[in-house]
């Protein structure tokens, strides 16, 4: 029956007439992550709330680290627990930092042993966009997906072919450098990035002298190959390197400073990974038939120091395989998209902390964790409607199987009003950490610990006008979670271990955008979401309840002067101290703060630019996280060059 069906699509999509592309030239009006088809997707055909940050607004906000641009996406929470370089978390509608799936060029780059991804690794290359997908889409990506989709693309040598090249200096001993190569022929295109970004820090304890500074380095390369028509080869190999300086948090009851980040000399880590991704897409029946098999790895290594050596450190990587086969069928104005997915993937992660001698020391041993996936999505666009359904089944060796699924709908009107709706479920396994990791006498992993289950609707509201010059939009979520993993202090030691919780963990609120473009020179950009997120009733920490963002870009008629204004207000939200001598974490109120950065560039010949930017205009004195401080106002300044 199955094989009856298969080639009954078959011979449908056979006597369809090709279907019409999208007006695609520049890039931003189509997605690739909503859909497991691989083939970009309009974005007007995609259903659920999604966000594109083009090349060109990363290049007129003068983007140095990802994670800081991300806070302009609706839903997006980002803090940073020291200076540049340290750890940096993204939530996504209230859900946790390891409930976000973070893609590269496809690859999956979440630390195997940490179960998350560290976006203070990740800074900007040359010619870049971003891709976010809220909501629940286990469906498409199994596990890590509950909150949503982060996708960093690199431009392709076809899409932004040339040379460039960028060097700045400016505030807190900062230098960076960055340069693309990068070119196209018929059958061939390559893209070559390359990163540097140093800073001298600034001291992160209140009232300290010790500058925490960083060093980091990106590198990658991305080629396609197409033979023929119907045959293409895809490679993409990524190094990312982060020395960055620490300070820990004062752990003597004794101390007046007791739970507050103080000075420590010598305290660093260092994070290494790399990743690759081979893929070969092979196409039939004019295009409407796609296979695509693909395999990546990462490997990453992260390595604490104290001023005695190695503190802690652990190692993970991820092999993964992937088939998807993918069909179009229909006509222009009915169009089905068939798409089934087999993933394979095996996740090995191993604790490198030193042994100190004690039977209680951390097992250092190679453990693994394999996973098979099942992925069946069906899509339809007819006129103004957008319909799409997608379930996952996943077999895996640890854990409990898991069957997620998801239905989104959309309706646009001849008025340029688009209604949707969607709802799903989605899962998040335990990592490494959570089950195995240990630190004498402060931590210790539970290996009974359960998946995270997750289930969510949305309904949103856009509106185009002027031809599409001026957009927005509205949408509200909603989102209960169960067997929540947190950190509990059980008597008589009090030593911290994950749990899951038997009480529900609820999200809900509201996402509003604009955008417009009234004339050419002229981008306008806002958004704000408000959140109220809660466990058991009490307000989840590290949750703001109001967070919002503003950027204008004006151009001069010729095009050679620029500048961008950008507002960024983080609302009030509770964060957690361990200031009681008891070891008892005491709840925290953490004050709102809003950031103004000014950028602007002049081009001075068709290959030079100049270009500055003062961050934190008004010197605006704040916290991301309770006892840690951040820096002030900020000068930086650089030229670039583009053949």
């Amino acid at each position: 029956m199955l094989k009856t069906g298969f080639v009954s699509l078959i011979a449908i999509a056979a006597a369809s007439p090709a279907l019409a592309n999208s007006d695609t030239a520049d890039g931003a009006d189509v997605v690739v992550t909503a859909s497991r088809s691989g083939e970009d997707v309009p974005v007007e055909d995609i259903p659920a709330s999604i966000t594109v940050i083009d090349a060109q607004a990363l290049e007129d906000r003068q983007t140095r680290i990802v994670s800081d641009v991300l806070r302009d996406v609706p839903g997006v929470a980002v803090n940073r627990t020291g200076g540049i370089g340290s750890l940096t978390q993204i939530r996504i509608r209230g859900t946790e930092a390891n409930h976000v799936l973070v893609l590269v060029d496809g690859i999956e780059v979440a630390d195997p042993y940490q179960g998350e991804y560290d976006f203070g690794t990740l800074i900007a290359d040359p010619a870049a966009r971003i891709e976010v997908l809220r909501g629940q889409q286990s469906s498409l990506y199994g596990s890590d997906a509950i909150g949503g989709v982060i996708h960093y693309i690199t431009l392709s040598g076809a899409e932004a072919p040339g040379f460039t090249a960028r060097a700045e200096a400016g505030s807190f001993g900062t230098v960076s450098a960055a340069a693309r190569a990068a070119g196209a022929s018929d059958a061939f295109d390559y893209a070559l990035t390359a990163s540097w970004l140093h800073s001298d820090g600034i001291p992160t304890a209140r009232g300290g002298s010790r500058k925490v500074g960083a060093d980091s380095v990106g590198a990658s390369a991305k080629l396609n190959w197409r033979p023929t028509e119907t045959f293409k080869l895809t490679g993409v190999l990524r190094y990312s390197h982060t020395d960055a300086e620490t300070n820990n948090t004062d752990g003597d009851p004794t101390s007046p400073t007791f739970g507050l980040t103080i000075d420590s000399p010598s305290v660093y880590f260092v994070n290494d990974a790399i990743y690759g991704l081979v893929s070969a897409e092979l196409t039939a029946l004019d295009g409407r038939w796609t296979n695509t098999l693909t395999g990546q790895f990462s490997d990453t290594e992260r390595t604490s120091y104290s001023p005695f050596g190695v503190d802690y450190g652990d190692k993970g990587q991820r092999y993964k395989g992937s088939f998807v086969s993918s069909l179009r069928f229909g006509s222009d104005a009915v169009s089905h998209r068939v798409t089934g997915a087999v993933d394979v993937e095996r996740e090995d992660y191993r604790n490198t902390t030193p042994s100190s001698g004690s039977p209680f020391d951390a097992f250092t041993g190679k453990r693994s964790t394999t996973n098979v996936g099942l992925v069946g999505q069906y899509e339809l666009t007819a006129g103004g409607l957008a319909l799409g359904g997608s379930v996952r089944h996943d077999d895996n060796n640890r854990f409990a199987n898991a069957t997620t699924w998801r239905v989104q709908g959309g309706y646009r009107l001849a008025t340029g009003t688009r209604l949707r709706a969607a709802y799903g479920t989605g899962v998040k396994n335990p990592g490494y950490y959570e089950l195995y990791g240990y630190s004498d006498g402060r931590y210790i992993g539970n290996p009974n610990l359960k998946p995270e289950k997750s289930k969510g609707w949305e309904a949103g509201v856009d509106q185009e006008l002027l031809d599409g010059k001026v957009s927005f939009g509205a949408t509200y979520f909603a989102t209960v979670l169960t067997d929540e993993i947190y950190t509990s202090y059980p008597a008589p030691t009090f030593v911290a271990t994950p749990a899951n919780r038997a009480t529900e963990s609820r999200q809900h609120g509201v996402e509003l955008f604009a955008s417009a473009r009234p004339i050419p020179q002229l981008r306008l950009d806002a958004s704000y979401t408000h959140l109220d997120a809660k466990e058991n009733g009490v307000e989840e920490v590290r949750r703001p309840g109001d967070i919002a963002s503003f950027n204008a870009t004006f151009a001069s008629a010729d095009e050679r002067f620029s500048t961008t204004l950008t507002v960024r207000h983080n609302g009030r939200f509770v964060d957690v101290a361990y200031t009681d001598p008891s070891y008892a974490p005491v709840r925290v109120s953490m004050k709102p703060y809003t950031l103004v950065n000014l950028a602007a560039r002049y081009r001075v010949t068709e290959s030079i630019q100049l270009f500055g930017r003062v961050e934190n205009l008004f010197d605006v004195d704040y916290e991301e996280i309770f006892g840690t401080a951040t820096s002030g106002i900020g000068a930086y300044g650089g030229v670039r060059v583009a053949f």
